[in-house]
C-alpha cells in the first residue's frame, strides 16, 4: 500500500518574523538616536532647526484682543504694534491700539493712531467708536459724539459705540442725553463692561456717587483684569472725600497693571489732596518712570513742586509735560509763575500769554502779566 509522505510544514511566517523584528528594532534605534527622515543623527552633528511658522497681521490682533483680556496691556500694545507694521492697513490694528494709548494716559499718541485707523477704513463701526472715544479723552467732545454717531449710522447695534457716545455726552455737559445713552447702552448688553463702566461715569457726572460706584463694581465683576475700572472706582471715592476707599482702588490699579503710569498718578493725587506731599511726589515721579512719555505725570510733579516753591525743579517738570503734548492750561500759567517767581519775565511772559489764549479769563496768567509789569 502507497503511503503519501507528509507534506512538510510552512516556514514562511518564520522568515516573515526574522525579517520585521529587525526593521522594528532599527527603527527604534534610529528614532531615539537622531534619524530624521532617513538622515542619521552622527554623534556631534547639529540637526536642522524648524523654521518658525509664521504669524499673519490678524493673528497678531487676536493675540492682543486675548491679552487685553488677561489684563496684560503692555504685552497687548506689541502685538497690535507687530500688525501694524506687518500689514499698515490693518485698521483695526490701529483702532486698538491708538485705544490702548488713550487709557495710558498718552492721549496724543493714541489719537495719532485712532486717525490713522478711520482714514484707512472710514465705514468700519469699531475705528469710528473707538475714535469718538480717544477725542473725546483729548477733549475734543463735538468731533467725538460726531464720530460716535457715524459708528451707529453704521451699525444701530454697535454696543460699544453707545457706551463712548454716553461719555462723551457726559463731558460735553449733556448729562440727561448721557445717562439715556448709557441706559441705551446697558439694555442691549448688560454683560459689556464699556457700557457699565460708563454708565458710573456718567452718575459720577451726575453727582450720583453711590449709583457710579454700584456701576463700577459692576464692571470690575465683568473684567477685573483692566485698570482703568479701579481707577474710575478710586476717582469716585476721592470726589466723595474718601480717601483711604480710593487709596486702595488706586493701589489695586498698580497690582492689576504695574506698567500703568495712570495709577500711580492717581495716587499721587489723591495724597496730594491731603497735603502729603513728600508721598504725592514719589508717586509722579513713579508715573514719569514708569512711562517717560506720560505728559500728565510730568505736569504734576511740576505741581507737587510748584506748591513747594521749588520752582527751577518745577519749570523742567513743566516744560516736558507741555512737549509731550499735555494741555492743561495749569501746566501753561504754573510754569509762567515759576519764571515770574524767580525774577525772569522775560520767560515767564510766552507762557501767560499761551495760558490766556486756551482761556481769556485765566486770572493766574493775568496776576503773572500784572507782576511782570512791575519788574
Amino acid at each position: 500500500m502507497y503511503i503519501r509522505p507528509r507534506e512538510r510544514r510552512s516556514r514562511r511566517w518564520l522568515w516573515l518574523l526574522l525579517l520585521i523584528v529587525p526593521l522594528g528594532l532599527g527603527f527604534w534605534y534610529f528614532r531615539t538616536h537622531g534619524l530624521d527622515w532617513g538622515i542619521l543623527h552622527l554623534p556631534g552633528q547639529q540637526l536642522p532647526t524648524p523654521a518658525p511658522t509664521a504669524i499673519s497681521s490678524r493673528e497678531h490682533v487676536a493675540i492682543g484682543d486675548r491679552l487685553l483680556a488677561q489684563g496684560q496691556i503692555n504685552e497687548a500694545i506689541a502685538e497690535y504694534r507687530l500688525a501694524t507694521e506687518m500689514d499698515p492697513s490693518n485698521s483695526p490694528a490701529y483702532a486698538r491700539l491708538g485705544r490702548l494709548l488713550t487709557l495710558r494716559g498718552r492721549t496724543a499718541e493714541g489719537l495719532r493712531h485712532a486717525q490713522r485707523a478711520v482714514e484707512i477704513d472710514s465705514e468700519n463701526a469699531e475705528n469710528q467708536a473707538i475714535l469718538g472715544m480717544v477725542l473725546d479723552w483729548n477733549g475734543s467732545y463735538d468731533t467725538a459724539i460726531e464720530a460716535c454717531l457715524k459708528a451707529l449710522d453704521l451699525d444701530p447695534s454697535y454696543v460699544t459705540a453707545y457706551a463712548y457716545l454716553a461719555e462723551a455726552y457726559a463731558d460735553k455737559g449733556r448729562l440727561a442725553r448721557a445717562l439715556q445713552t448709557a441706559e441705551k447702552a446697558l439694555s442691549l448688553d448688560e454683560n459689556n463692561v464699556y457700557a457699565r463702566r460708563n454708565l458710573g461715569y456718567v452718575l459720577e457726572r451726575c453727582g450720583d456717587y453711590d449709583g457710579a460706584i454700584t456701576a463700577y463694581l459692576d464692571a470690575i465683576a465683568l473684567q477685573p483684569n483692566l485698570a482703568y475700572l479701579y481707577l474710575s472706582l478710586g476717582r469716585t471715592y476721592r470726589a466723595v472725600g474718601d480717601y483711604d476707599g480710593a487709596i486702595a482702588e488706586f493701589l489695586k490699579a498698580t497690582q492689576v497693571d504695574p506698567h500703568d503710569p495712570t495709577g500711580y498718578d492717581s495716587l499721587g493725587l489723591a495724597y496730594f489732596d491731603q497735603q502729603d506731599l513728600e508721598q504725592a511726589v514719589a508717586q509722579f515721579k513713579k508715573a514719569t518712570e514708569v512711562d517717560p512719555e506720560f505728559a500728565t505725570g510730568y505736569g504734576h510733579l511740576g505741581w507737587g513742586y510748584y506748591v513747594q516753591r521749588r520752582y527751577e525743579d518745577a519749570i523742567p517738570q513743566f516744560e516736558k509735560a507741555i512737549s509731550l503734548g499735555a494741555t492743561a492750561i495749569e501746566f501753561y500759567y504754573e510754569l509762567g509763575l515759576c519764571y515770574v517767581y524767580i525774577g525772569d519775565c522775560q520767560s515767564a511772559r510766552p507762557w501767560l500769554e499761551k495760558a490766556l489764549e486756551i482761556d481769556s479769563n485765566a486770572q493766574p496768567a493775568l496776576q503773572g502779566l500784572e507782576l511782570c509789569k512791575g519788574q
